[in-house]
């Protein structure tokens, strides 16, 4: 596992959009060099088309502002509204464009997931909040998490940044030209707090994101509060999480009710016996889309970022996720997400659960046996 620690770091909570946008806006509207914007979705709607104005703006007074979106998340974009940011000097990248829609080969599920934005060099935002409306009134809300970070580790999230724009752009043929020497100067010394900055790919960093979910869960010994919108982990994850509990560790599990892949929903609750039989507690949040993927444990350690705990997050997406180790931020994000199980979850009960009338209970089950026999035809099948 590639875990490189940094100790001087601010790190600041973003609840929702209504706390990020008007944050990344700012940042973006002071930006005197260059932007990254990397997202999995960037919709044409109200937030997608003030994001896109705050861009051009910065592109027109010559800062280079670089998007990437992915080809499945963002797919249904108009032309039109992409050139006339081009046209006003946006460099705009696709990974992975949408060719075929009924193929089930491999490298179609291969997503660039992340939501990363750079300002600067000196500031950085990573989280689970694409460029989205997330309080459309044709859909439930969604509850979201982000943060916006700066000190030395924003120089590993804009290496990483720059790596990716770079090696997508050469796969379209597109020569990117180098940053301006003075855009990677060292990023500036601000806060105590201890970070690390973690990825998910198909090569160096295959495993990084769930080795560091292990590790903690491993060294835990109080708590461990886990708020995730797709949650269907693997054998390893599991064991994890049934052995803390099992020794005596509170584990909270925060999933989502109203899910918008329902097999997903079906598939997940296919372990809901075993986790609750083991001691974990498992909350559901009801009002709106839980979109979150965090984690608090022992009050010290979180993390916030892209990564789902599931097979296309854990084994086939491009994901990007912050470590941080800081009482302070620990206690904020954690208040956070006792105020979201308060005021919108239900907490799922052991004997309810097991005494579901039989049909309830086979559909999960039959759900599970289908996502497996996904993951064998991938090649991922073995320890899911």
């Amino acid at each position: 596992m590639t875990e490189i620690w940094t100790q001087h770091n601010q790190v600041d909570l973003l609840e929702n959009g209504i706390a990020y946008f008007p944050a990344l806006q700012a940042a973006i509207d002071a930006a005197e060099q260059i932007v990254y914007l990397q997202t999995y979705i960037f919709a044409e709607d109200t937030i997608g088309r003030a994001v896109a104005t705050t861009l051009a703006a910065a592109a027109r007074r010559g800062v280079t502002v670089r998007v990437m979106v992915d080809g499945f998340g963002t797919r249904h974009l108009s032309p039109d509204w992409v050139g006339g940011m081009e046209a006003a000097g946006v460099e705009w990248l696709v990974f992975h464009p949408e060719r075929s829609r009924f193929s089930l080969r491999r490298y179609r599920l291969r997503r660039m997931h992340r939501k990363v934005v750079v300002v600067d060099n000196r500031l950085a935002f990573i989280g689970g909040i694409n460029i989205i409306d997330d309080m459309n009134a044709f859909r439930p809300p969604r509850h979201d998490y982000a943060v916006r970070v700066q000190g030395e580790v924003v120089r590993q999230i804009a290496d990483d940044v720059r790596r990716l724009w770079m090696f997508v752009a050469w796969v379209h043929g597109y020569a990117a030209h180098e940053e301006h020497a003075t855009t990677v100067a060292d990023a500036v010394r601000t806060g105590e707090e201890k970070t690390a900055y973690v990825i998910r790919d198909n090569l160096r960093y295959r495993w990084d994101i769930e080795e560091a979910y292990l590790s903690a869960i491993a060294a835990a010994t109080q708590t461990v509060l886990i708020a995730n919108a797709y949650f269907l982990p693997g054998l390893r994850f599991r064991r994890a999480l049934m052995e803390a509990a099992q020794r005596g560790v509170e584990v909270i599990l925060l999933l989502q009710w109203q899910p918008d892949h329902r097999l997903l929903q079906y598939a997940t609750q296919a372990w809901y016996g075993s986790l609750l039989a083991s001691g974990v507690k498992i909350c559901e949040f009801h009002r709106g889309f839980l979109h979150a993927k965090v984690a608090v444990i022992d009050g010290h350690w979180a993390t916030v970022g892209s990564s789902n705990i599931d097979p296309f997050s854990l084994l086939l997406a491009r994901e990007a996720n912050l470590l941080i180790d800081s009482p302070r931020f620990a206690a904020e994000l954690s208040a956070a997400l006792q105020r979201t199980i308060h005021n919108g979850g239900k907490w799922v009960e052991e004997d309810g659960w097991r005494n579901r009338p039989w049909y309830q209970r086979i559909l999960p089950y039959m759900t599970m046996l289908l996502m497996r026999s996904l993951m064998g035809l991938l090649g991922y099948g073995q320890n899911w």
